[in-house]
């Protein structure tokens, strides 16, 4: 009897084995029609920049590209920051697509407070293309000590109201930071009488099975619509994958066409910029974007949604692919450099097959 257990067991170690020899990693190249070595290249040559753990993934009708380095997964969950607002700006479209707010509502509609301080004329759509002529502070670090004050989005809010400045009238200058996002995101709160971590999951997370994307915070502090989301690679790709398809993933309409075209709209010009992040500069701002790369009429043909810890999401409307460049390190100038050569390199692969 034991002779034939131990037999038993050496069949099954060798079917274990040689079934690991001919399945492939999870993480490994993949079939491509297109020739991504000059990519492969790029970030082997740049990795110090990248940071240790990274992860870069292109869409185009498929996945198309994934590298992997370091401990990260495609699948693991980090905070992303200011990739964010993108996520929230979708969340109050799907409002907007549902005839419940409109672009132009301001906010004496939702927020009395805001009448009461003189902001009751800002409206949503000032405030998802960051124009409500609120100035934010430039300081990332004292936006976070700001935000750990508050238990609420409503008391956050509320405080926005009462302490924070009107320097122009709404729709006139762009301000880069927190403002804006939140004070749309507490509209969308008021509206469904429900909190915003819940509309996220109801409206797109759920619906697109983005399921290691969340805006809840561990730590009791208020949610964060502007910049507290923690995601993974393949779930953002998912997202951008929406995006590009006008609204629609695996045949659900998650957001109609014309609100897509809405949020890949300019809202500024450049005079209109008084505060932007450096690595941001020379750009102009959609809903809850950035214009990475416009034609020559002007038009919107790139959109990004850089993060504070690296990571750079962007859509290319021209050549109709998606990318994602993940990672854990604090994005800077050398980085951003270092994503336009990455997206020179990918544009010149697919347009040369």
């Amino acid at each position: 009897m034991r002779r034939y257990c131990s037999a038993a067991l050496i069949f099954m170690l060798f079917f274990q084995l040689a079934s690991a020899q001919t399945k492939p990693k999870k993480d490994a190249p993949l079939p491509s029609p297109y020739n991504f070595s000059a990519l492969d290249d790029a970030i082997k040559s740049n990795q110090k920049v990248l940071g240790e753990n990274s992860v870069v993934l292109i869409y185009k009708d498929s996945l198309i590209y994934r590298t992997v380095t370091g401990e990260m997964k495609e699948d693991a969950q980090e905070p992303i920051a200011s990739c964010s607002k993108w996520l929230t700006a979708a969340v109050v479209m799907t409002f907007v697509d549902e005839g419940k707010i409109s672009l132009d509502d301001e906010m004496s509609k939702y927020i009395s407070s805001f009448s009461a301080y003189s902001k009751g004329n800002i409206r949503i759509k000032d405030c998802l293309s960051q124009t409500t002529g609120i100035e934010s502070d430039k300081s990332v670090l004292a936006r976070i000590a700001e935000k750990k004050k508050y238990t609420s989005l409503e008391d956050e809010v509320n405080a926005i109201a009462a302490k924070k400045d009107i320097v122009d009238r709404p729709g006139k200058q762009f301000f880069y930071g927190n403002v804006g996002l939140d004070v749309a995101a507490r509209v969308c709160e008021i509206v469904a009488k429900k909190p915003f971590e819940r509309l996220v999951k109801e409206r797109i997370t759920g619906p697109l099975g983005m399921r290691k994307t969340t805006f809840t915070d561990d730590n009791g502090n208020a949610v964060d619509p502007s910049g507290g989301a923690k995601s993974s690679a393949k779930d953002y790709l998912i997202f951008q994958e929406m995006l590009l398809n006008k609204g629609m993933y695996n045949g659900k309409r998650i957001l109609s066409e014309e609100s897509v075209a809405l949020m890949c709209k300019a809202y500024t010009t450049p005079e209109m910029i008084k505060y932007a992040p450096k690595v941001a500069q020379g750009y102009n701002y959609a809903l809850g974007a950035w214009v990475q790369e416009a034609d020559e009429s002007g038009k919107p043909t790139v959109l990004a949604c850089p993060g504070l810890f690296g990571t750079w999401p962007f859509i290319d409307l021209k050549r109709h692919y998606a990318c994602i460049i993940f990672t854990k390190s604090l994005l800077g100038e050398q980085k951003r450099d270092v994503y336009l050569q990455f997206k020179e390199v990918i544009d010149q692969a697919l347009d040369s097959k």
